[in-house]
């Protein structure tokens, strides 16, 4: 696609990475492309084994695309005995039966399972397999799929992992089933609640396990162009990542009331109908992408979170959180789109008794652009009448009149750079006409949209409501007069020096999330303090990151962009670069507090 050289949003050619990476090794050849190499590779290494009998096992992510990666195995290496993991899992029924707890009459939300992938597993199965491979006495056997190291270890482990995104481009298509149930032909929303609750709690579960015994890891992100590399390449860009400035893999998708400002600054499809969604910094749903040569492997970079936690996280954020990424980045456009949902997050103690989540979803909106006339809505007007608001809620659901937001919700106007902060609790949405940095917490899912403005999806059906859900979470306290005294552009001017000037703009105290912006035009100092630190250069066509010690190569990164600065790395530097130089840039920080005591 063209760079366009001006367009109706930022003067000036865009600069948008959307394709970044791990730089770790410039060798071609520690990276396998094809399915032929990858086999043969494979073959190499069980002939390596001692003794009559080779065991390779294939260990599955769940949307790995099954049949396929199978065929092509079995083309290449010519197994004498092939076992498929799906055949010793539990039946069907039975699988749902011990799912359905986690998994509730909701349409949306369900309870986060503490099922392990052996808790799906048919012991008499799983018992006469093993017996078919011991009377083998020799040969080749390959058992693949999900499960398939809790049947047989194997000589040669091959983990086949899967990013988010991918998996849900692939249910979407209808290529892919549930973990042990035969239900591609379903609504994503069908399938992508099942995955979330269930299958990949329990497949990165064993993933965790089984990481200190992978041999290879296969990415078949693109089917077309599998790749594998030995799990040492893998460990070796992990090191790096977790010691480096790094960004994930930007992922975009539309919405009911997308906009358009992503399609240029970002350089995105100009016939798409819109883009409403950036997940720009949301290691759960984003990739890690590591360059091996010329070749790009493709990793979910929450791998990075689950076996580099202390060096990237930090120890206070390792404790408090576990094995999470606790800060999530994203954008929101509705530049020449609609309004969000009104909608609302539950508080801590509901999220945790009803979903099972430690930590709710606090967060707040980031004016990155806007038009003259945006706004947003945030609280309730002060005379608000809690019953009187409900039941027009659901009388509107129902299809009675349409929900008079402007009557029961306060509306303020915003302008670029302005920030509103959003504890858990607070009713609030984005208007038209606006480009949001959304900054937050990571629960991910859980928003009770309270009204939809009327509107379908773009499947052409409505929406879910969960106004139930809401009217246990709201805030009714949460009035014009308090939203704005405390939320609404809270900014403090706490420190300067030559060239350059820092303000704390949030969180609210309700909130564990603190962020810092800082306006330079020459070099400013930062210092992690052991602490995870996310940014996005906010203004400026580009900065230039770097260790005072040398201690990481220079990395630069361009307008809008979030990037991720690991706790290990200390002290680091972010000064105007390229084009920018002699100009004014800025950055927005967010980091989890350590010295305040967080409301419950």
């Amino acid at each position: 696609m063209n760079k366009q050289s001006g367009n109706k949003y930022h003067h000036g050619p865009t600069n948008y990475d959307k394709y970044p990476f791990v730089r770790v090794t410039d060798d071609n050849n520690t990276c396998l492309v094809g399915w032929k190499s990858i086999g043969l590779r494979l073959v190499e290494a069980l002939s390596e084994i001692r003794g009559p009998l080779r065991i390779l096992t294939v260990e599955t992510y769940q949307g790995v695309l099954h049949e396929d990666v199978v065929d092509h195995f079995t083309r290449v290496i010519k197994p004498d005995l092939i076992i498929d993991s799906r055949d010793i899992l539990l039946p069907e029924n039975q699988i749902k039966n011990i799912t359905e707890r986690f998994l509730t009459d909701d349409p949306v939300f369900g309870f986060m399972t503490d099922l392990k992938m052996s808790d799906l597993i048919d012991n008499e199965k799983c018992r006469v397999f093993q017996e078919k491979i011991s009377l083998l006495k020799q040969g080749t056997v390959l058992v693949f799929g999900p499960g398939a190291s809790v049947v047989q270890s194997g000589d040669v482990l091959v983990y086949a992992d899967m990013a988010r995104w991918e998996i849900q481009r692939r249910m979407r298509l209808n290529l892919v089933d549930n973990l042990g149930v035969r239900n591609r032909e379903e609504r994503i929303q069908v399938l992508y609640k099942r995955g979330y609750f269930v299958d990949w709690r329990i497949c990165d579960q064993l993933k965790k396990e089984l990481y200190p015994k992978w041999d290879f890891v296969l990415d078949t992100n693109a089917p077309a162009e599998p790749k594998l590399v030995a799990s040492e390449i893998v460990r070796q860009g992990l090191e790096i990542a977790a010691s480096e400035p790094f960004r994930v893999v930007p992922f975009f998708d539309p919405g009911p009331w997308g906009g358009q400002w992503m399609k240029e600054i970002c350089d995105l499809d100009r016939e798409a109908i819109n883009f409403a969604w950036c997940f720009d910094c949301v290691p759960e749903e984003n990739s890690l992408v590591l360059g091996i040569g010329e070749h790009r492997f493709e990793l979910p970079s929450i791998n990075l979170v689950f076996f580099k936690p202390k060096e990237l996280l930090g120890e206070h954020v390792l404790r408090e959180f576990g094995a999470e990424f606790p800060i999530r980045f994203d954008f929101l456009d509705t530049m020449d789109g609609g309004n969000l949902s009104l909608q609302v997050h539950p508080l801590k103690n509901y999220i945790k008794d009803k979903f099972g989540m430690s930590y709710t979803q606090d967060e707040s909106y980031y004016i990155l652009d806007a038009r003259e006339g945006a706004h947003v809505f945030l609280g309730l007007k002060d005379d608000v009448h809690p019953d009187q608001m409900i039941a027009e809620l659901k009388s509107a659901q129902n299809g009675g009149p349409a929900f008079q937001v402007e009557n029961h919700v306060a509306k303020w106007s915003v302008k670029k750079h302005d920030h509103v902060l959003i504890p858990s609790g607070t009713v609030h949405c984005s208007g038209k006409d606006s480009m949001v940095l959304e900054i937050s917490a990571t629960p991910y899912i859980f928003t009770f949209k309270l009204w939809d403005w009327g509107r379908l999806g773009l499947d052409g059906k409505p929406r879910p409501i969960h106004i139930d859900h809401g009217k246990e979470a709201i805030q009714w306290d949460r009035t014009e007069s308090w939203t704005q005294s405390q939320l609404v552009n809270p900014v403090e001017q706490i420190a300067q020096g030559d060239g350059w000037r820092e303000e704390r703009t949030g969180l609210h105290e309700l909130e564990y999330i603190e962020t810092r912006r800082h306006w330079f035009t020459k070099t400013v100092l930062h210092n992690t303090d052991g602490n995870l630190n996310v940014l996005n250069l906010i203004e400026g066509r580009e900065a230039i990151i770097e260790s005072p010690s040398n201690a990481f190569t220079p990395y630069v990164v361009h307008y809008a962009e979030t990037f991720i600065i690991p706790a290990a790395i200390g002290e680091y530097s972010i000064t105007p670069h390229g084009a920018s130089k002699g100009s004014e840039c800025g950055t927005i920080k967010a980091y989890v507090r350590t010295s305040t005591e967080l409301k419950k």
